[in-house]
């Protein structure tokens, strides 16, 4: 394996992870805006959105390729502690999700119409939810660090 083989793990994590950043960005300025006054938009069964078929298959290959990349770079240790970073706050994010905003999530698309305490719960997690993409940036970035510091031997610095 040629070092420049070192790049393609770590970029491809990168490139993921910026499409999951997009995808909270979106779902926070467009669809968490509107649905808890009008639940059908996240509740498949009434025509609304089925989130889970873009977020469960890019979590998964995101997931792979940032665990690719940390093995890939471990070697390297100018990267790979930004890598490490990039996964410890990933995974810090993924936990609070599946402990919190994941369970929530589903009660709302199957509640039916919300009741006003509801509506309530549901604005807090959308509050709430606008500090995931944030978490998300900070991995993405620290994946950026870890790419660069790749790179530098290639670009003859």
């Amino acid at each position: 394996m040629t070092s420049s083989y070192l790049v393609v793990a770590p970029l491809t994590s990168l490139a993921l992870g910026a499409i999951l950043v997009g995808g909270g960005i979106y779902e926070t300025l467009l669809v968490d805006r509107v649905w808890p006054d009008n639940v059908a938009i996240i509740q498949p069964k009434r025509g609304g959105l089925d989130r889970g078929l873009f977020w469960a298959p890019l979590h998964t290959l995101y997931e792979l390729a940032l665990i690719v990349a940390v093995w890939m770079v471990w070697s390297v240790i100018d990267a790979r502690w930004w890598m490490i970073a990039a996964l410890v706050i990933h995974l810090g994010a993924r936990a609070w999700s599946f402990m919190y905003f994941i369970p929530k999530a589903l009660r709302f698309e199957k509640a039916g119409e919300l009741t006003a305490q509801q509506q309530a719960d549901a604005r807090r997690w959308t509050q709430l939810s606008r500090v995931r993409p944030v978490l998300e940036a900070a991995s993405v970035l620290a994946q950026a660090v870890a790419v660069m510091r790749l790179a530098i031997p290639f670009a003859g610095v």
